[in-house]
């Protein structure tokens, strides 16, 4: 299928002052759908040549009209004050939701073309009318999704997960005790309640776009760092936190973090509450609170290796359902809803 794909954010590595976390799984997901025979439109700027200089070459183009297409896929955009939803020309204005309303109306309101809609940030209203669009699916990246929402999870390559070799990962030196890399936005909560105890007591740094941290003069916050850095600093760690806003907790979604971590060989600890925990994190890395985050974290550095290899072998396993494959499986079963070909 001719596949018109819209996204605000980069295929590479884009810039160092950007929020989007698509940098880790974008490109793998739309290769993996090439793969499997579809053509893929861009249908958004390029802003990895025209933001970062850095054009990511690849069977795939970017169309800034209207070109034929059998299916629409938008990584959901909404209104963000004084950057989206000013008039366009205003400084700081991004024309994402703009574009994106545009191929709305044309290919899902005036051609009745298929679209998957995917959700990733939990933003679409749920009494939002394309949520009824006979022709729309709505697609979350959670365990447990909302509103009659389609599970299509964040993806890691499969040979990124079956060529990883837990025992080289576990004879790696680590520096850090614990680490953290994400933005605030909506994580106050459960960053006081699971980051910031242990962070009196073990070395540790978070990267990340954090404004409003006065409450925690404790805690090293480094500010934003390059994509490739961010992965570095879990190469670093014993272990991490994977902290999220409540609306993920409460529907399991994991960000891309839990499989940057795992790959880096860094524990990814989960607050027990986070819905289907048990799914993804073995039970050893589940914590109660910001005390039991500083013993798993101990613990986890004062293990031997090949006491280390067997907890990042269960890491691993517990990545299966982010697979690439059964995420290009999902969005190709989505499609044939609606009589298109995979």
């Amino acid at each position: 299928m001719r596949i018109g794909y819209s996204f605000w954010g980069f295929l590479g590595d884009g810039i160092t002052d950007t929020p989007d976390g698509g940098r880790s799984h974008r490109k793998a997901l739309v290769d993996g759908l090439i793969e499997t025979g579809h053509q893929i439109t861009f249908l958004q700027v390029d802003r990895d040549s025209a933001e970062s200089g850095t054009p990511v070459g690849g069977p795939y183009g970017w169309d800034a009209g209207l070109p034929d297409i059998d299916a629409l896929f938008l990584e959901w955009r909404w209104p963000v004050p004084g950057r989206n939803d000013s008039p366009c020309g205003t400084l700081g204005h991004t024309c994402d939701l703009h574009r994106q309303q545009q191929l709305i109306a044309h290919y899902v309101h005036t051609l009745g073309v298929p679209a998957l809609l995917w959700d990733k940030d939990q933003q679409l209203a749920p009494a939002d009318p394309l949520r009824q669009t006979a022709h729309v699916t709505v697609l979350e990246p959670a365990l447990y999704p909302r509103h009659h929402a389609v599970s299509l999870l964040f993806p890691v390559a499969d040979r990124a997960i079956d060529q990883a070799d837990p025992a080289a990962l576990a004879s790696t030196g680590r520096r850090l005790p614990l680490v953290y890399v994400g933005n605030q936005y909506g994580r106050d909560r459960a960053f006081g309640e699971f980051f910031a105890p242990p962070a009196r007591e073990l070395d540790h740094v978070v990267a990340g776009k954090w404004t409003d941290t006065g409450r925690w003069p404790h805690v090293r916050f480094i500010g934003r760092v390059p994509f490739r850095h961010g992965v570095a600093l879990h190469r670093e760690a014993h272990a991490t936190v994977l902290l999220a806003p409540d609306r993920y907790v409460n529907s399991g979604q994991y960000t891309q973090r839990i499989f940057e971590s795992v790959l880096s060989g860094c524990a990814p600890i989960v607050p027990a509450r986070y819905r289907g925990a048990g799914t993804v994190v073995p039970g050893e890395l589940h914590a109660d609170d910001g005390a039991h985050v500083t013993d798993i974290t101990r613990a986890v550095a004062a293990m031997t290796v090949s006491e280390r290899t067997r907890l990042l072998t269960r890491c691993l396993e517990r990545l299966d359902p982010f697979r690439l494959s059964r995420q290009v499986q999902t969005i190709n079963i989505s499609l044939r809803r609606f009589g298109g070909e995979s």
